[in-house]
């Protein structure tokens, strides 16, 4: 008797939906993570959610200054260390796999984080702004998985904090669109083929979140007004996500070994969109550049933090949340989340 292939093809799903059911949550306890971009903003919210579930963290940035501020502010003795590093310099990548070993004794979760943001027209970005920001946000990851690799066989996890702009290319953030499609891309290929050597990798697809990163984001066109429009959505409550709950709902898709989850109500809605109605979601996004301010004609790069207007400067809600995830004290690169 020949069994159907689409029988077999719905119990081989149901067998594995059961075998992932069944599975007991991943526990943090005693375990040891490193954190890229871990001295502020989300990288210091996730610091803190998994210090609250037992685990022990190294916290991955380029300024020692901030790294300083962040392991006071965690207030959690030996169970928090700190290495200095570029996540492109392949020689602190794998120093700082080296002293997160040192110092906890093992490695295993790999919590990629840092990134670059940039903002601002197509017509005002170049080539290099592309290669730059690609680097960082899905090249470092690659790397840095790579290497922790030998560390994470049999039982690790690796965690991609990508973007809804993975999914759906927002106007005015082409090149972190492009790097968070590669990084959401990257996640999925190494969830496949990790996974047999017992490495279970999650990817996040976040919105907007109140992580006060604004401020450290690379500007280019209309600055001013770039900034305005940028840092406005990222502090508004119902467009972002208070950071601290975007964390705890990242670190419970880690926990649980999800493939991929989107993180936010906008995420979610935007993501179904794009999946539901790709011509209407290309549509108004279209609409939305048009509303966005025009191109300037030059291609000079501004922090976010140079241009600030007096209305960012004075929201509370924004300011609250740079407070919070140690932005204002922060080195001056831009770099971070």
């Amino acid at each position: 008797m020949r069994i159907p292939k689409r029988l077999l093809l719905t119990a081989a799903v149901g067998a594995i939906a059961a075998r992932r059911a069944l599975r007991a949550p991943y526990d943090l306890t005693g375990r040891a993570a490193l954190i890229t971009g871990g001295s502020r903003g989300l990288g210091l919210a996730l610091a803190r959610e998994l210090l609250d579930r037992g685990a022990r963290v190294t916290l991955m940035a380029r300024s020692a200054d901030d790294l300083e501020r962040a392991q006071d502010s965690l207030n959690a003795g030996e169970r928090v260390q700190v290495v200095a590093g570029d996540v492109t310099v392949i020689a602190d990548i794998e120093r700082a796999i080296e002293q997160t070993v040192r110092a906890h004794g093992r490695l295993d979760v790999l919590v990629n984080n840092a990134g670059l943001i940039q903002v601002g027209p197509l017509a005002d970005m170049t080539e290099g702004d592309f290669r730059e920001i690609l680097e960082v946000n899905a090249l470092a990851p690659l790397r840095l998985t790579l290497a922790a690799r030998p560390h994470l066989r049999g039982g690790g996890r690796v965690l991609i904090v990508s973007s809804v702009g993975g999914r759906v290319a927002v106007p005015h953030l082409a090149p972190y669109s492009v790097s968070k499609f590669a990084s959401a891309g990257l996640g999925q290929a190494l969830r496949a083929e990790l996974e047999r050597e017992g490495i279970t990798v999650t990817t996040v697809l976040p919105g907007l979140m109140r992580t006060g990163s604004p401020r450290h984001a690379i500007v280019k066109g209309r600055h001013a007004q770039e900034y305005a429009w940028f840092a406005t959505a990222d502090s508004l409550p119902v467009v972002s996500l208070d950071a601290q709950e975007a964390a705890r709902r990242i670190v419970t898709a880690l926990v649980r070994g999800d493939a991929e989850t989107m993180v936010g109500g906008p995420a979610w809605l935007m993501r179904s969109a794009q999946a539901l109605a790709p011509q209407l979601t290309a549509d108004l996004m279209g609409l939305t550049n048009r509303l966005l301010p025009a191109p300037s004609g030059s291609t000079v790069t501004r922090m976010g933090r140079e241009v600030e207007g007096t209305a960012t400067r004075s929201n509370p809600i924004k300011r609250a949340a740079e407070v919070e995830f140690n932005q204002l004290g922060a080195h001056q690169d831009g770099t971070q989340k």
